[in-house]
Protein backbone atom coordinates (compact mmCIF):
# COMPACT_ATOMS: atom_id res chain seq x y z
CA UNK A 1 0.00 0.00 0.00
CA UNK A 2 1.38 3.33 -0.83
CA UNK A 3 3.36 4.86 1.75
CA UNK A 4 1.64 2.75 4.47
CA UNK A 5 3.03 -0.17 6.81
CA UNK A 6 0.54 -3.15 5.60
CA UNK A 7 -1.16 -4.00 8.58
CA UNK A 8 -4.11 -6.92 9.20
CA UNK A 9 -6.50 -4.30 9.73
CA UNK A 10 -5.51 -2.02 6.55
CA UNK A 11 -5.21 -5.38 4.74
CA UNK A 12 -8.52 -6.28 5.77
CA UNK A 13 -10.35 -3.03 5.20
CA UNK A 14 -8.79 -2.07 2.16
CA UNK A 15 -9.69 -5.73 0.83
CA UNK A 16 -13.52 -5.61 1.67
CA UNK A 17 -13.51 -3.40 -1.99
CA UNK A 18 -12.16 -6.14 -3.85
CA UNK A 19 -10.32 -4.35 -6.51
CA UNK A 20 -13.25 -1.73 -6.52
CA UNK A 21 -15.79 -4.74 -7.87
CA UNK A 22 -18.10 -3.79 -4.42
CA UNK A 23 -18.40 -0.09 -5.70
CA UNK A 24 -19.17 2.53 -3.04
CA UNK A 25 -19.33 1.29 0.52
CA UNK A 26 -19.72 3.44 3.58
CA UNK A 27 -17.70 2.82 7.01
CA UNK A 28 -20.74 0.76 8.58
CA UNK A 29 -20.44 -1.61 5.28
CA UNK A 30 -16.48 -1.96 5.41
CA UNK A 31 -16.95 -2.41 8.75
CA UNK A 32 -19.18 -5.34 8.25
CA UNK A 33 -17.30 -6.97 5.60
CA UNK A 34 -13.85 -6.55 7.02
CA UNK A 35 -15.11 -8.13 10.77
CA UNK A 36 -15.88 -11.81 8.75
CA UNK A 37 -12.10 -11.82 8.07
CA UNK A 38 -10.63 -10.35 11.43
CA UNK A 39 -13.19 -10.48 14.26
CA UNK A 40 -11.59 -8.57 16.87
CA UNK A 41 -11.56 -5.56 14.42
CA UNK A 42 -12.93 -2.27 15.99
CA UNK A 43 -15.26 0.41 14.39
CA UNK A 44 -12.86 2.99 15.19
CA UNK A 45 -9.76 0.99 13.87
CA UNK A 46 -11.84 0.96 10.37
CA UNK A 47 -12.69 5.07 10.65
CA UNK A 48 -8.86 5.24 10.79
CA UNK A 49 -7.88 2.95 7.92
CA UNK A 50 -10.55 4.87 5.85
CA UNK A 51 -9.17 7.86 6.68
CA UNK A 52 -5.09 6.76 6.17
CA UNK A 53 -6.06 5.01 2.34
CA UNK A 54 -7.71 8.27 1.44
CA UNK A 55 -4.67 10.14 2.64
CA UNK A 56 -2.85 7.58 0.69
CA UNK A 57 -4.94 8.57 -2.29
CA UNK A 58 -5.83 4.71 -2.45
CA UNK A 59 -9.58 6.08 -2.11
CA UNK A 60 -11.91 8.78 -2.31
CA UNK A 61 -14.66 9.70 -0.25
CA UNK A 62 -17.78 10.45 -1.79
CA UNK A 63 -19.94 13.15 0.00
CA UNK A 64 -23.53 14.43 -0.92
CA UNK A 65 -25.95 12.27 1.17
CA UNK A 66 -26.32 10.44 4.31
CA UNK A 67 -23.60 7.97 4.85
CA UNK A 68 -20.00 9.30 3.25
CA UNK A 69 -19.18 6.53 1.01
CA UNK A 70 -15.72 5.49 -0.30
CA UNK A 71 -15.04 5.00 -3.97
CA UNK A 72 -11.90 2.89 -5.20
CA UNK A 73 -12.23 4.24 -8.40
CA UNK A 74 -10.16 7.05 -8.69
CA UNK A 75 -10.17 7.91 -11.99
CA UNK A 76 -10.80 12.30 -12.42
CA UNK A 77 -13.32 12.00 -15.31
CA UNK A 78 -16.20 9.84 -14.03
CA UNK A 79 -19.08 11.28 -11.84
CA UNK A 80 -22.10 9.54 -9.54
CA UNK A 81 -26.11 8.70 -9.81
CA UNK A 82 -27.66 8.11 -6.40
CA UNK A 83 -30.33 5.86 -6.89
CA UNK A 84 -33.24 6.77 -4.57
CA UNK A 85 -35.19 3.57 -4.70
CA UNK A 86 -32.39 1.08 -3.68
CA UNK A 87 -29.82 3.87 -2.59
CA UNK A 88 -27.06 2.40 -4.66
CA UNK A 89 -24.15 4.46 -6.12
CA UNK A 90 -23.28 4.39 -9.96
CA UNK A 91 -19.85 5.58 -11.47
CA UNK A 92 -21.18 7.72 -14.55
CA UNK A 93 -18.93 9.57 -16.88
CA UNK A 94 -20.34 12.68 -18.92
CA UNK A 95 -20.39 14.52 -21.97
CA UNK A 96 -19.40 18.27 -22.00
CA UNK A 97 -18.66 18.52 -18.09
CA UNK A 98 -14.88 20.12 -19.72
CA UNK A 99 -17.75 23.31 -20.39
CA UNK A 100 -18.94 23.87 -16.99
CA UNK A 101 -18.07 27.67 -15.43
CA UNK A 102 -19.21 29.19 -12.13
CA UNK A 103 -20.60 32.20 -13.38
CA UNK A 104 -20.59 35.69 -11.43
CA UNK A 105 -17.47 34.72 -9.15
CA UNK A 106 -13.98 35.77 -9.35
CA UNK A 107 -11.08 34.40 -7.40
CA UNK A 108 -12.09 30.81 -7.31
CA UNK A 109 -9.46 28.27 -8.26
CA UNK A 110 -11.29 25.30 -8.94
CA UNK A 111 -9.70 22.04 -8.52
CA UNK A 112 -11.69 19.19 -9.98
CA UNK A 113 -15.31 19.00 -10.90
CA UNK A 114 -18.00 16.59 -9.20
CA UNK A 115 -21.06 15.99 -10.09
CA UNK A 116 -24.10 13.76 -8.38
CA UNK A 117 -27.04 12.99 -10.45
CA UNK A 118 -30.25 11.53 -7.97
CA UNK A 119 -33.19 9.79 -9.51
CA UNK A 120 -34.05 5.74 -10.14
CA UNK A 121 -32.16 3.11 -11.74
CA UNK A 122 -33.82 1.20 -14.34
CA UNK A 123 -34.50 -1.67 -11.84
CA UNK A 124 -36.31 0.63 -9.47
CA UNK A 125 -38.24 2.86 -12.17
CA UNK A 126 -39.19 -0.26 -14.09
CA UNK A 127 -40.68 -1.53 -10.15
CA UNK A 128 -42.26 1.79 -9.90
CA UNK A 129 -43.85 2.07 -13.12
CA UNK A 130 -45.80 -1.69 -12.37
Amino acid sequence: MVGLRVTPQRRVVWAAFRGGERGHLTADEVYELARHELPELSRATVYNSLGELVRAKLLRPVKGFGAVRYDPNLDPDHHHFHCQGCDRLYDVHLQGIEHLQLLGEEGFVVDRKTVLFEGYCSLCSSQTAR
